[in-house]
């Protein structure tokens, strides 16, 4: 305990000597596709990026009296290639699955026997290239060069898995593993005029199998691009807004990112518009010539870069836009994980009574060109505000940037389009819109800010508002919110970084607390889903399905093993938490067929659970698993609660004394003394027993309140710098299980204890991604996982103070 005690006085004293610095920051928070962050204490230290860490630049600059400042962004690094890779050009290689002999990899080796086959070489048949199976590959690449580049060489590559690169016979990459993008490699650059050879071995040594190479010089800035730095002065991360605070030379600059993500008004959330609103002041006293400028590159349009795009300028009812979006225009031809959209456009937009001019270029132009690029490569939507003198009365003005996706989501092989445009309405009549609602709307962003810190800091303090401010975007973003052709509201989740899926529903339960406080009906529309599934008799197994597919397409579960128990637990748990917050058992009377089947597979299969998965799948199976027991007697104490309130009386007595009956066993069953074991018969371990949280919070008073003191007595026993592990079989940890375990505590002090580690990780991680829930509690590392919807769990501690 005296540990624990050190720790806490630790982390307090970092809480209160310096501002806290986000893993990054939200800056464009809309769906899985529309999600722009930026990952650097400062904003012009990095280029912003897509949550995936896909570059998608906003570079901002703000010209005082002729010199510019960038506060937003950083310039980009431009390559040309001199050996394209697949994405750039079409182009065959000479290749062996087959041993070859030694000085295969020189410029003077014959490889005339070797076979000929179109990159990129995959296990994806789909891909376009030559298919690979086999354990090994040899490839081959000569090419001429009439000089020698004077510029920086790199090595352009994606692979999988294992590989060798030589040029010319030398070797200049090797790497052990896999990389899911493009990367560039300096090299040292061993090209001479005439005859050279990139030569390669690669091994698949487990899951896909990939390869795609070539070369690529950096090309050099342009010299009248010169740019100053800005100082930022602060930083501040509110509910709904990211706010800046920059001196640029002789005049200060307030920089707000707002979306509006106010959960009571679902085409508000669902509309695709952020603002970026400025707000400019002279700190001299004096008067000088201002300009403002954005330019948004078309990246924001595609997967990767190499993508071509189209860029036409549009006049709409009171703005200036300019449009980008792929040529090919794929609408959900694609689904996975760390993948960007390719369809669609992206809009940005400025009032016209502001005098904006934009143009569109191949790289940032800080001044208007005569002749605007229509079609390209990697382009810039180059917007430039002049605010003319600019005193000490501050100049504020705005500007938007928006995605109409055409088609959002594949749901069983009928094409739906996002919430916003049910009622018919357009990108241009929701950009009209939003321009004239621009400070009615961010009137109610500072309500929404308000109320959620209110929040928060009533429940837990400080420490734990700021991490339910960081949280809100992220969490909503990680949905697409849609109309199902039954006519049900569908809020689908997207497995971010973790496997893709669409809808899972060991996602949406720990995400729930979040929706549960601001907006059931988006809970419901994360269980919607799952229940037309089962229902229409898609799905025919008694417990509930593990995901919908992988998104954007919702056509059925992909998950290669289900999760019995987890699943119809957490399913029977929301329910009941949706019939608490609405004070009326309609929700589950409409589900009770289905509930009830899956309530009667955990009264036979759930108390002691089999070798199966749970939501913790990372960390592999267990049998006799007391947390997922846990979970399956409150699922079934949550289905006598309904039963109840539904007028079905025998059934809640019986099934009432059923769960009270199990409980007595778990608690004999996993004593170890001064806590609870991880399994049943593994004494000498445990675990966080986070799915308790729900007894406390639906108040199904199951379980006595001597089991929740036992286990937090404990765990403050076991806490690490960044935060209370999972459980004793490893040091990492899942956040939103902290916050879930700390609620169970009766004492603010516990829950306090308990959550700073938490803060500190968020605080001190080297892991600059939006924030992880999977990470290291013994140095604040990432694991895996980032941008997932599942950090609405922090509000678990608010939705428990709200109910009880």
């Amino acid at each position: 305990m005296k540990k624990c005690f050190l720790l806490l006085a630790a982390v307090s004293g970092m809480a209160q000597a310096q501002d806290f610095r986000a893993p990054s920051y939200p800056l464009v928070t809309h769906d899985p596709y529309f999600s722009i962050w930026s990952a650097s204490n400062e904003l012009n230290q990095s280029t912003t990026r897509h949550w995936t860490g896909a570059e998608q630049s906003l570079l901002g600059v703000l010209s005082v009296d002729g010199t510019r400042y960038r506060f937003l962004g950083h310039e980009s690094k431009s390559y040309q290639a001199i050996l394209p890779t697949s994405d750039e050009t079409d182009h065959q290689v000479r290749y062996t699955e087959t041993e070859p002999a030694a000085g295969w990899n020189t410029a003077g080796f014959s490889d005339a026997s070797w076979k000929s086959g179109k990159a990129p070489f995959t296990d994806n048949a789909s891909a376009g290239g030559t298919l690979w199976k086999s354990h090994d590959l040899w490839t081959r690449r000569t090419f001429d060069l009439a000089s020698i580049p004077t510029e920086p060489v790199f090595l352009k590559i994606n692979h999988d898995d294992n590989i060798e690169v030589y040029l010319n016979g030398e070797k200049i990459y090797s790497h052990i593993g896999w990389l899911h993008k493009f990367i560039y490699v300096p090299v040292k650059s061993g090209l001479k005029a005439g005859k050279n050879v990139l030569a390669i071995h690669i091994a698949n040594t487990a899951g896909g199998a990939g390869l795609d190479a070539g070369l690529s010089i950096e090309k050099a800035p342009a010299k009248d691009q010169a740019l100053q730095v800005a100082t930022q002065k602060s930083v501040s991360i509110s509910a709904t807004q990211t706010r800046y605070a920059f001196t640029c030379g002789k005049v200060d600059l307030t920089l707000t990112f707002a979306s509006p993500l106010i959960m009571s008004d679902l085409k508000l959330l669902s509309r695709p518009v952020s603002y970026v609103s400025y707000e400019v002041a002279a700190n001299d006293g004096g008067s000088h010539n201002v300009q403002f400028y954005l330019g948004a590159s078309t990246d924001v349009a595609v997967n990767t870069a190499a993508q071509e795009v189209s860029v036409t300028p549009e006049s709409i009812d009171g703005l200036t836009v300019l449009k980008a979006g792929s040529v090919a225009q794929p609408i959900l031809k694609k689904k996975g994980d760390d993948l960007r959209i390719d369809w669609g456009y992206f809009y940005v937009a400025a009032p016209k009574k502001d005098n904006a001019m934009q143009y569109t270029t191949a790289a940032p132009a800080f001044k208007p060109v005569r002749s605007m690029l229509q079609q390209g490569k990697h382009l810039t939507l180059n917007t430039l505000v002049p605010l003319g003198k600019v005193g000490s009365e501050p100049k504020k003005q705005f500007l938007m940037l928006a995605y109409d996706d055409i088609e959002a989501i594949d749901y069983f092989g009928q094409h739906l389009k996002a919430w916003w445009k049910l009622d018919g309405t357009t990108i241009q009549q929701a950009l009209t819109a939003a321009a004239a609602d621009y400070a009615s709307v961010l009137e109610k962003c500072a309500a929404t800010d308000r109320q959620v810190r209110e929040d928060a800091l009533k429940a837990g303090g400080e420490e734990y508002a700021r991490l339910c401010e960081l949280a809100y975007r992220q969490s909503i973003a990680a949905h697409k919110l849609v109309k199902s052709p039954q006519g049900d509201i569908l809020f689908l989740s997207k497995e971010n970084f973790s496997n893709g899926c669409i809808n899972t529903v060991d996602v949406t339960y720990p995400s729930a607390p979040q929706y549960l406080l601001y907006n059931p009906d988006l809970l419901k529309g994360m269980l919607n889903g799952i229940f037309y599934y089962s229902e229409s008799g898609k799905w025919t197994k008694p417990f509930a399905a593990h995901d919908l597919g992988t998104y954007p397409l919702a056509t059925g579960q992909v998950y290669g093993e289900d999760m019995p128990v987890e699943e119809s637990g957490n399913m029977l748990i929301l329910t009941a938490a949706i019939v608490k917050a609405e004070g009326k058992p309609d929700y589950a009377r409409t589900h009770w067929k289905t509930l009830t089947t899956w309530a009667e597979y955990l009264l036979k299969d759930g108390f002691d659970p089999a070798n199966q998965l749970c939501t913790d799948d990372f960390a592999g199976h267990l049998a006799r698993n007391a947390n997922l027991s846990v979970k399956a007697i409150v699922g079934l104490g949550c289905y006598a609660q309904m039963a109840e309130q539904l007028g079905q009386k025998d059934v809640a007595v019986r099934f009432r004394k059923s769960t009270e009956e199990m409980v007595q066993k778990w608690m004999q069953l996993a004593d170890d003394g001064d806590h609870y074991a991880l399994t049943f018969d593994r004494k000498g371990s445990w675990s966080q027993k986070y799915n308790l949280v729900w007894d406390k919070v639906l108040g199904l008073k199951l379980f006595p309140q001597s089991v929740y003191d036992k286990e937090i007595r404990y765990y403050l026993t076991r806490q690490q710098p960044f935060g209370l592990p999972l459980d004793s079989r490893k040091t990492y940890t899942k956040s939103d299980w902290i916050i879930w375990t700390a609620t169970l505590a009766s004492q603010p002090a516990d829950f306090k204890a308990l959550i700073l580690p938490v803060l500190k990780y968020a605080n001190e991680t080297s892991s600059r991604v939006p924030m992880s829930d999977w990470y290291e509690t013994t140095n604040g590392k990432m694991v895996g996982f980032q941008a997932r919807s599942v950090v609405g769990g922090y509000f678990m501690k608010v939705l428990d103070s709200k109910t009880n």
